[in-house]
């Protein structure tokens, strides 16, 4: 899981030590309610579209609790480790003649069924944003005019003036505090155009500048002013929830091109060791903090699953979208080796990471 090196770097300051029993039964806790999340999207619209259910389990390996419901036949189960999930359906991976499975079922049917899963994470992660855009101090709330300069500002020197309402940031629109902090975050490591709103009118400030910082290697953009804060009301929330929600799936979507383009190394990667770190850190460092982080993992459960990728739910969507444009599925076995492909890659990443998160933990 791609993990924001910016919100990374926030999160570990200060040293503090999370290699607790507390913070190793509050990751499961939340793991298992997002994957229990994400699954429970891909059964109800698997029931709805009636298609048989073998088993339902959260959780990989071997069954610690098991139960099979003597009215639909569905076994429920929990497995031993808590690192994934699954809803098997008749006939998802296997030829079957039931009327009921899984592929008798229209594309479409199909499509809804491998995307339900994602989107449950997304609407998640909307949820606990609206929930912690209100509970947040009201000090939190910020527009994009600019109040007042940092001693030696370097931007203030680039151009900008105070009153100035910032527009856009490198081509990038800017809608509360937090889109012009990340902008400035992730693109102010070099001279940029800032689009303004100055006296009523626009205006581009060309190449504005801004002091930078680093974290493990990674440069970032500092921003050296501060904006006008505006009042927490129903209307405020309402925008701050989606602005918000908008720019974690901007960061995550980024954060994934810049992994691909080399701005990130492999570090800036955690696993669920790496992520149990930081949620421990989150934990101690407040309710809001944590809540967050939570929303983050959630988002970035959501978007991952749908990347094109195989065994990934993006994989299996991306087949049912080329049987949609053909007319016909891809011969089963061709689509079965490239997700079992899929699988072997993804559990060695997996492992790696893994093990990086943990050499790292023992310094």
């Amino acid at each position: 899981m791609p993990l924001q090196p910016e919100l990374q770097a926030l999160l570990s300051e200060g040293g503090i030590t999370i290699n607790t029993l507390e913070t190793v039964l509050l990751t499961i806790g939340i793991f298992g309610a997002l994957i229990l999340i994400h699954e429970l999207g891909h059964f109800i619209c698997a029931r709805i579209f009636d298609v048989a259910i073998n088993e339902f389990a959260i959780g990989m390996g071997p069954r610690i609790l098991s139960h099979v419901s003597k009215k639909s036949g569905i076994r429920y189960s929990l497995r031993i480790f808590p690192i994934g999930g699954f809803v098997s359906m008749v006939g998802e991976d296997e030829s079957s003649d039931d009327p009921r499975s899984f592929t008798a079922k229209s594309v479409w049917k199909r499509m809804i069924i491998t995307v339900a899963g994602a989107v449950m994470n997304l609407i998640l992660g909307f949820i606990l944003m609206c929930i912690l855009v209100i509970s947040l101090n009201p000090d939190y709330f910020g527009n994009t005019t600019i109040a007042k300069f940092n001693e030696g500002a370097v931007s203030e020197n680039s151009g900008l003036m105070e009153g100035d309402e910032i527009i856009s940031i490198d081509g990038h629109r800017t809608y509360i505090f937090d889109d012009v902090n990340y902008e400035i975050s992730r693109n102010g490591i070099k001279p940029v155009d800032v689009v303004v709103k100055r006296s009523g009118e626009k205006e581009v400030i060309h190449d504005v500048a801004f002091p930078q910082t680093s974290s493990e290697g990674v440069s970032f953009g500092d921003m050296d002013f501060k904006v006008f804060r505006i009042e927490k009301d129903f209307p405020t929330v309402v925008k701050f929830t989606f602005c918000k929600s908008r720019l974690y799936v901007k960061m995550i979507w980024e954060s994934l091109i810049d992994l691909c383009t080399g701005r990130y190394g492999i570090e800036a990667v955690s696993g669920p060791v790496g992520a149990g770190e930081a949620i421990g850190t989150a934990a101690k460092s407040g309710g809001p903090q944590l809540l967050s982080f939570i929303a983050l993992i959630t988002i970035n459960l959501g978007i991952f699953n749908l990347l094109p990728l195989p065994a990934l739910d993006g994989g299996r969507l991306f087949f049912q979208i080329v049987e949609l444009i053909r007319g016909k599925p891809i011969k089963r076995e061709y689509e079965g080796f490239v997700h079992f492909i899929g699988i072997i890659i993804l559990m060695g990443f997996m492992l790696f990471i893994t093990f990086k998160d943990i050499m790292k933990l023992f310094g």
